[in-house]
């Protein structure tokens, strides 16, 4: 199995009351410790997008946590779409858009 064939990308967005109460950095944390490469940021129409990239099972991770977020969150959406891995690895904040 290749390199390619054993990691994937996804772009997430996340609906609900998801801004103003931490998910952004603790999506960036769990990604993190997952081990993903991407980039996580807000949405002016107060949703919370993260392009995320690495092996399937932390794909999966990140998803499943996505569905819950931090405590005070409430999740009520989280689609995703095939992606491009992004260029670089680590995981970073991007600016609200």
């Amino acid at each position: 199995m290749t390199a390619s064939a054993e990691t994937g990308a996804r772009l997430v967005r996340i609906r609900g009351h998801v801004q103003g109460v931490g998910y952004r950095n603790a999506l960036h944390a769990r990604a993190t410790a997952l081990g993903l490469s991407g980039w996580v940021r807000n949405r002016s129409d107060g949703s919370v997008e993260a392009l995320v990239a690495g092996a399937p099972a932390a794909m999966e991770a990140i998803l499943e946590w996505a569905r819950r977020g931090p405590p005070a969150a409430r999740v009520s959406l989280v689609d995703w779409t095939p992606a491009e891995a992004p260029a670089k690895t680590g995981f970073h904040r991007e600016a609200t858009v």
